[in-house]
């Protein structure tokens, strides 16, 4: 489907793709344009309303278009294994990233390009105790209640629900009080429509225009998990319009637009 700062950000080591993203560095984006150009991505569902900013901003810069696969990190990473023709992938952990990698599918490592938050989110019309902490908010839903969260055999986002259900003295959750998401996208959905009465979240999807104006939000403190560390990978193959939208993604002004939409710089 189309989607169509810090100045201290830590420079990455200028070896393999880096070396060849840094020879060209200074070159405007624009130059790259001179015919209709479309790059297909997979990336995380988390990632869906910064993405769309982003590529709206790459393609009215360069031209190009920036056709992007939304799912769970699990789900995209076993796609690419088994064929899925994209030349990017944007995964909300490092683990996913590091399988295609041991695969041989990709052209380095990757980069680090934000860190994830977490948010607690309920129906704008919920009396839970929100302001009270996610412990309080969970001990006070009724029998029957659901929280949703996403799946953490395919989600990065479901595995630090997990935890900070755990470090807050009220995980793991039953079966029967849970209700999970494929992705982080459609465990949101669940508790802004409200199929689940409360749940954990994106950050930067429960703050989006397009969700929050049916949520209520807090978000999680940072060290409620371990920090969601975010990275992305080109894969064999890619070719020079997605290596110039990779390395655009690395750049202050993209960047400021992770902060904009609830992420934190790489660390």
């Amino acid at each position: 489907m189309p989607v169509s700062v810090r100045s201290g950000f830590r420079p990455l080591r200028r070896n393999g793709l880096l070396a060849v993203l840094a020879a060209t560095w200074f070159a405007p984006w624009a130059v790259q344009a001179q015919s209709p150009v479309r790059i297909k991505i997979a990336a995380a569902s988390n990632l869906k309303f910064v993405l769309a900013d982003l590529a709206t901003q790459y393609r009215q810069q360069t031209g190009v278009r920036v056709d992007v696969n939304l799912g769970a990190s699990g789900n995209l990473a076993r796609q690419i294994l088994q064929g899925l023709p994209v030349e990017q992938f944007i995964s909300a952990d490092e683990v996913w990233v590091a399988e295609l990698a041991k695969a041989g599918r990709t052209l380095d490592a990757g980069q680090r390009y934000a860190t994830g938050r977490l948010a607690l989110v309920m129906p704008k019309n919920s009396a839970l105790p929100l302001g009270q902490g996610l412990a309080a908010t969970v001990r006070a839903l009724k029998p029957g209640d659901k929280f949703a969260i996403a799946n953490p055999a395919l989600a990065p986002y479901g595995v630090a629900a997990v935890e900070a259900l755990q470090r807050a003295g009220v995980g793991p959750l039953p079966a029967a009080r849970q209700v999970m998401g494929d992705n982080i996208g459609q465990a949101t959905q669940f508790v802004a429509t409200g199929a689940a009465q409360a749940g954990i979240t994106a950050l930067a999807l429960a703050q989006a225009p397009e969700i929050a104006s049916s949520l209520q939000v807090l978000p999680l403190p940072a060290d409620a998990h371990a920090p969601l560390h975010q990275r992305m990978v080109l894969l064999k193959g890619a070719g020079a319009a997605a290596l110039n939208w990779h390395r655009f993604l690395l750049s202050a002004p993209a960047q400021a637009v992770f902060v904009r939409h609830g992420y934190a710089l790489p660390q």
